[in-house]
């Protein structure tokens, strides 16, 4: 990086929010992925979105690389800066702008961390749904470039479900709207869901509009022991076809239980040697007797899928403990040593099988497989340990296993991410999710947006 630059940076920003020192570049070198560290040259935050815009007229010009960061949380190294260059942080950008009640609207700055935006909202009586496991942590913008998810998904959609209208910086510098404040818009290509779910290769959001619901007056949780994972995934798509949509519903895999159970020192819930595997199954809505009625019939739905004895939560620390336990998995798993995680999506009614084959090829390549996640919408992460295998990233030997697979997923009508995206990890298994003719396509959007491909390249395939 030419000294030029950095002077250039600092006339923009000031010269504090250019940051050179090793710790700052070292706390920038990664994220939650897997053990993986790429130093950038140096790491701006800015504060508005016309100073980002001056930052990527300058870096466009001199084909600097540029990095968006939000909180960090991400799992498929969206956030690394592996070709050194730019990082530029969010973090600044961290305003609630208006919580309209009239329009059941909020817009907001993408460096506001998502469980502070929810709970500024559920203060009005209202409730903005997705609901990842890093909500504490993750920004809100950082969402929208990965279109995550989270428990509730289920029943209340993903992040595109709920984004009005953006404000981006794109790679050349301009500064545009995608949409419309309005919820139905039938005018033009649709830029808005185009940004969403692009991992920062397109442009970086600097203001969102997102539609907002009423928020629920109840919500009931309960937790379902099974002696089997796959009747548990079984009893997954019955609850469905039974005609039941619950707010939330998610697997967790014994051994997973078990790791994060000590990590936190719960004893919330009875881990003994004949169950497999946990469904967590939550209900919400404005009408308890229904409610209580639904809790009741799914689980007289899981007795036929070998269901042991319901535990249902009583009150709202009892809820909290429970879902301290679910949010806390992934982080536990990880410092136990399943560092290589996968994001495999399935339809709901073959995750037996999914679960069956992950299991198989533990068996066979010689590794530990732990599963859970958002079993409602078909979502399994599956965490990996290896021993002597810490990345996937980089190792041939652990790449041939994931497309063995990936290519199960497939089979079995899914794809290779269902809310953590593609980033730099999963890119060389895309021409499995992909023939030829769309990844060009996409390849031909990312050249119309970012020509000189600085921003976040490398992300989701390489340049063509």
């Amino acid at each position: 990086m030419k000294l030029e630059h950095i002077e250039a940076f600092q006339q923009i920003v000031g010269s504090q929010y250019v940051q050179t020192d090793a710790e700052t570049l070292e706390q920038y070198s990664h994220d939650e992925t897997e053990r993986l560290v790429f130093l950038p040259d140096v790491v701006i935050r800015p504060r508005t979105a016309e100073e980002i815009s001056a930052i990527m007229k300058i870096c466009n010009a001199n084909s600097i690389p540029v990095t968006p960061r939000g909180g960090g949380t991400g799992l498929s190294g969206g956030a690394l800066p592996h070709l050194g260059g730019v990082v530029i942080t969010t973090d600044r950008l961290n305003n609630i702008i208006e919580i309209d009640e009239r329009n059941l609207q909020v817009t907001t700055e993408p460096g506001v961390i998502t469980e502070v935006l929810q709970n500024a909202v559920k203060e009005k009586g209202l409730f903005y749904p997705p609901d990842p496991s890093s909500r504490g942590t993750c920004f809100i913008g950082g969402n929208i470039a990965e279109n995550s998810g989270g428990p509730k998904a289920v029943k209340y959609g993903v992040v595109k479900d709920y984004v009005l209208n953006l404000q981006v910086v794109l790679p050349t510098g301009d500064i545009i709207w995608t949409g419309s404040n309005v919820l139905k818009n039938s005018t033009g290509y649709n830029l808005t869901q185009l940004m969403v779910g692009s991992e920062g290769t397109l442009g970086i959001v600097t203001r969102i509009v997102l539609r907002l619901i009423p928020l629920p007056k109840y919500d009931l949780l309960m937790l379902v022991p099974f002696v089997s994972l796959e009747k548990a995934s079984e009893a997954v798509s019955a609850i469905f076809r039974a005609g039941f949509t619950p707010s939330a519903m998610e697997l967790v895999e014994i051994d997973a239980l078990q790791i994060v159970s000590k990590m936190v020192d719960s004893h919330a819930v009875p881990v003994t040697n004949d169950i497999a595997a946990h469904l967590i199954i939550e209900v919400d809505g404005n009408n308890l007797d229904v409610l209580m009625q639904e809790m009741e019939q799914i689980a007289e739905v899981t007795t036929q899928y070998e269901g042991g004895e319901v535990f249902f939560a009583d009150d709202s620390q009892q809820k909290d403990e429970l879902w301290k336990l679910r949010r806390r998995t992934a982080e536990a798993v990880k410092m136990a040593g399943y560092t290589i995680e996968e994001d495999t999506v399935v339809p709901r009614a073959e995750l037996p099988a999914l679960v069956k084959g992950v299991k198989a090829l533990g068996l066979k390549h010689g590794f530990h497989a732990v599963c859970y996640g958002h079993a409602g919408d078909g979502n399994l992460h599956i965490r990996i340990n290896k021993p002597g295998t810490p990345n996937s990233h980089g190792d041939e030997a652990m790449t041939a296993i994931l497309r063995e697979l990936f290519a199960l997923v497939k089979s079995l009508g899914g794809t290779i991410s269902g809310e953590h995206g593609i980033g730099l990890i999963q890119k060389p298994y895309m021409d499995i999710a992909f023939d030829p003719v769309q990844l060009q396509i996409m390849r031909g959007i990312k050249k119309i947006f970012d020509p000189n491909n600085i921003l976040n390249a490398g992300k989701i395939f390489d340049h063509a």
